[in-house]
């Protein structure tokens, strides 16, 4: 869909702005808004939830969808709430994340009780010019992020500082365009975002197709008419009468790295496996081989998988399995990624992380089909992949360039470039 632009059009001498309806206004958030936010707290330490409370604690991580969570608040006692009487929070007002993660909106809305900000809040209360609506919107676009990017509010972590925020300046259209152009984008965002929530779902399919496809022909094979054996393990059930199932600690030898994190380095010269999916670099080489390496502890256990051949180095809460007997390397990572995560914290600690037992790991049970049958399965999984990747690259693909439809129509619509007081329904 196409939209027409106004007639006229002004210079608003603003670098983040550039043209905007002549007609439309160009203040200042320091002349228009009440702008606050918490320093400290005295005495706020903990962070309990208690029902019997006086007042919601609002944090950043309570934004959800365009309002707060109330549900899911913090809350304080009487006295800690009345510690602050200039952070007490009415209907209406916009909160803006200011510290690590600067931009995240919510508006206040169905309060039922007394409701204060932690310090990583602005609370934004329009005196005049502009709707809360309209702010949200306005903070949404590229207008306000052209703002940040230009002021640099910070080195590793950033920080939007109040005199900083004053002086963002922004465009302003009548109190009756406001109103359409925040319906407008209400609506148009919504059939954005109900497709991008479509490709998320397709992926999620995508994922769990991938997952069906291939743990079945890593513990059924390729023939559907193979006659079965009971494997004599629960969740593995039936397998081909041909396969061996064998404890993984007859199949490899497994041991852990010998490096941790900090001894990462930039651009180094050699994979560096870790407790995650994403793969460091370091200028250590302590194996040259073909290996298979997971998580032991941490929220990967069970969820990160390796397959790697050739120098590199390991992390020392990560197990590498390699000189492999029976199977090949490439048949062993497709097999325990796709079924190791079903029994991955069996008689595990979960204390503070979760942990990989050793003895458990060992005696993990894995199907053994021929040597030729391995080579066949991993070409079909290897196929299989790549035409589930291929779909979810295009699913990720279309997502995006709804992202950039979305931002696009947002920041026309907030500084004038397009012109939608005609009724598009």
């Amino acid at each position: 869909m196409s939209f027409p632009r106004y007639p006229r059009y002004k210079d608003s001498g603003v670098e983040w702005l550039g043209d905007v309806p002549t007609h439309w206004c160009i203040p200042q958030i320091k002349r228009t808004t009440y702008l606050k936010a918490r320093v400290g707290w005295k005495g706020l330490t903990s962070d309990e939830f208690r029902e019997q409370a006086f007042a919601y604690l609002v944090t950043g991580s309570d934004f959800r969808e365009k309002f707060v969570k109330w549900d899911e608040c913090y809350q304080v006692e009487q006295d800690r709430y009345e510690d602050d009487p200039f952070i007490q929070l009415q209907n209406g007002d916009l909160l803006i994340t200011k510290d690590g993660t600067i931009g995240k909106l919510a508006i206040v809305s169905d309060l039922d009780r007394p409701a204060c900000l932690n310090s990583g809040i602005f609370v934004v209360r329009p005196r005049n010019t502009y709707t809360t609506e309209f702010m949200y919107w306005i903070l949404s676009s590229s207008v306000f992020s052209v703002f940040c990017d230009l002021e640099s509010f910070g080195s590793t972590i950033n920080h939007l500082y109040q005199n900083v925020f004053e002086r963002f300046t922004f465009p302003a259209p009548s109190e009756s365009e406001q109103t359409q152009i925040t319906a407008f984008l209400d609506r148009e965002t919504a059939k954005i975002d109900d497709l991008v929530a479509e490709q998320r779902r397709l992926m999620e399919l995508l994922k769990e197709k991938r997952q069906a496809v291939i743990s079945h022909a890593v513990t059924r094979g390729l023939n559907p008419n193979a006659p079965m054996k009971p494997s004599g393990i629960e969740w593995l059930g039936d397998v081909p009468e041909g396969w061996e199932v064998l404890k993984l600690k007859f199949l490899c030898k497994v041991q852990t790295g010998g490096k941790d994190t900090e001894n990462a380095v930039e651009d180094g010269k050699y994979p560096f496996f870790v407790r995650s999916q994403t793969v460091e670099r370091i200028n250590s080489m302590a194996f040259d081989c073909e290996a298979v390496l997971t998580a032991g502890d941490g929220v990967g256990v069970g969820k990160v998988f390796h397959y790697h051949k050739g120098p590199f180095d390991f992390h020392q809460r990560v197990y590498m399995m390699s000189d492999f007997g029976k199977v090949s390397g490439l048949f062993f990572f497709h097999y325990l990624r796709e079924n190791f995560f079903k029994v991955a914290l069996e008689g595990g600690a979960k204390s503070t992380v979760d942990s990989l037992r050793r003895p458990m790991f060992m005696n993990f049970p894995v199907c053994v089909p021929s040597v030729s049958e391995q080579s066949d399965i991993v070409n079909h999984v290897e196929i299989e992949s790549s035409k589930f990747d291929n779909l979810t690259a295009e699913a990720q693909r279309a997502i995006a360039l709804l992202q950039e439809r979305r931002t696009a129509l947002i920041s026309a619509a907030v500084t004038g470039q397009i012109d939608i007081r005609v009724n598009y329904d």
